[in-house]
């Protein structure tokens, strides 16, 4: 198997509110990179930092959403995001090294895959999608 190259790219937080968070992190200094919404229905912001090379991203499920959750303190860490040059080698390097796969995302646009950390939070792994 050909080595896979991984990057670190960014964390994601859940926010309670988007706006509220969105204006405490600008007024921080990070500047609004991207934002869409996901297939499921939840938003999601990248920030940039000036001369950093991570991103923030910030997460909103809204409570019809099935990754809602209550946050309490502690909790709005969302997950961490890593970049891989071969999303389906790593899922089989994932799998041999006996690491839970707890979502799957693999369409036009999107190739990702999911895993938890032993305190269960997600761990995020995607790359170029299934056809180029």
């Amino acid at each position: 198997m050909a080595k896979v190259k991984i990057e670190f790219v960014y964390a994601g937080l859940r926010t309670r509110n988007l706006v509220r968070s969105l204006r405490f992190y600008r007024k921080l200094g990070f500047r609004v990179h991207k934002r869409g919404t996901m297939g499921h229905g939840g938003r999601w912001v990248h920030l940039n930092f000036p001369g950093a090379t991570q991103r923030l991203e910030l997460n909103f499920y809204p409570r019809s959403n099935r990754y809602y959750e209550p946050i309490r303190k502690g909790t709005e860490f969302d997950h961490l995001g890593f970049r891989v040059s071969d999303v389906e080698a790593w899922e089989r390097e994932l799998r041999r090294r006996k690491f839970p796969i707890v979502a799957r995302i693999r369409e036009p646009f999107e190739n990702i895959i999911y895993t938890r950390d032993p305190d269960g939070n997600w761990i995020e792994f995607f790359g170029p999608a299934p056809d180029g």
